[in-house]
């Protein structure tokens, strides 16, 4: 349930709309607009709660109206939410009226490595960092990333190049750790319904970077980003990865560029795109990639590796180094012509 008070609404009035929700037992979310407060009841409600509460509503002054959500999803819901979600991380802007770049190696291989990745980065106007410490695999035998010394060399390289970092963490009880040493959790596709991993992100007060799942319908996907923002983390990123494909013959997934503006739509969570995995053959990202921002997303994340061939994880669809100055190039020219910034 929503509730949106009058633009005049006072906030005795708007106080004693919350204060109707706590007696009957359930907890109100305050949600300040531009020009009107909305109240949200992010729990399910019973019905002898909702006829209480429909009577106490009824009764009371400044509300405008009254809406029933039907979507499964209350925190990550724009009808929640109706200003978009926008922060900020060491200066970088995530959310609206911006295109950031997130781009570097898939694995943490060695500090050379990362290092000249991050120059790379930074060179062509990337300041987001990304790589893997931890590398959930499908075979047991292919390389499983460096884990935590992994982890303090993405923050060497990360503090010495002024780059926001971004890796990924496999579990809740890693959570502690991986957040000690980076500036966002990424949780990845494998894990998006990893609930205890969810929680445990939600609870660490880090920004969260979240795939969905290869199999995940958008109300999984968006149910997922709840989780999170259940337990009080605010700053969560949404990130289309690719699904299941009908035909691996040609990429190694189904890049759904179509959710890019369902979710724009129905959530005001950031929505980034990982054209790399969503297609698996560097040569396809960059036009994949071009195609995310002007389809509206916020922002992409792009593996880049000095020497893709010498690459100990996907290096087939890594970017070049040549190949990455040339799509940022580019990507400027589409960021200013559609009106955003390319951050």
């Amino acid at each position: 349930m929503i509730i949106v008070m009058q633009l005049e609404a006072t906030q005795a009035q708007i106080d004693a709309v919350a204060g109707a929700i706590r007696e009957v037992g359930l907890d109100p979310l305050i949600l300040p607009g531009e020009d009107r407060v909305a109240i949200g009841i992010p729990a399910a409600i019973k019905p002898d709660q909702r006829e209480r509460l429909d009577s106490m509503l009824g009764s009371l002054e400044g509300i405008n109206k009254i809406s029933q959500t039907s979507r499964p999803y209350k925190l990550a819901s724009i009808e929640f939410k109706r200003q978009r979600t926008q922060f900020e991380i060491k200066g970088v802007g995530f959310g609206p009226d911006q295109f950031t770049m997130i781009a570097g190696p898939c694995s943490i291989e060695s500090y050379d490595q990362l290092d000249e990745a991050a120059h790379l980065v930074q060179s062509a106007g990337g300041k987001v960092l990304r790589g893997g410490a931890f590398k959930p695999r499908t075979s047991p035998y292919a390389f499983q990333g460096l884990q935590e010394e992994g982890l303090k060399l993405m923050k060497q390289v990360g503090d010495a190049r002024g780059l926001v970092t971004i890796t990924e963490v496999m579990s809740g009880d890693l959570v502690p750790m991986v957040a000690e040493y980076t500036d966002i959790l990424q949780i990845g596709a494998r894990s998006m319904q990893n609930f205890p991993l969810l929680v445990a992100a939600g609870r660490s007060g880090k920004p969260v970077f979240l795939k969905r799942g290869p199999g995940a319908t958008v109300d999984e996907f968006l149910l997922a980003a709840e989780y999170v923002l259940n337990q009080g983390g605010s700053q969560v990123i949404l990130c289309e990865r690719g699904i299941l494909p009908l035909d691996r013959s040609y990429t190694r997934n189904t890049f759904d560029l179509a959710v890019v503006p369902v979710l724009k739509e129905y959530s005001h969570l950031p929505v980034f795109a990982d054209p790399s995995h969503g297609t698996g053959v560097a040569k396809y990202v960059p036009p994949m990639a071009k195609a995310a921002l002007v389809a509206g997303a916020d922002g992409l994340m792009v593996e880049v590796h000095p020497n893709p061939r010498e690459a100990l994880s996907d290096g087939s669809q890594a970017l070049t180094p040549d190949q990455f100055t040339a799509l940022m190039a580019d990507l400027g020219k589409l960021a200013q012509a559609v009106g955003v910034k390319l951050a």
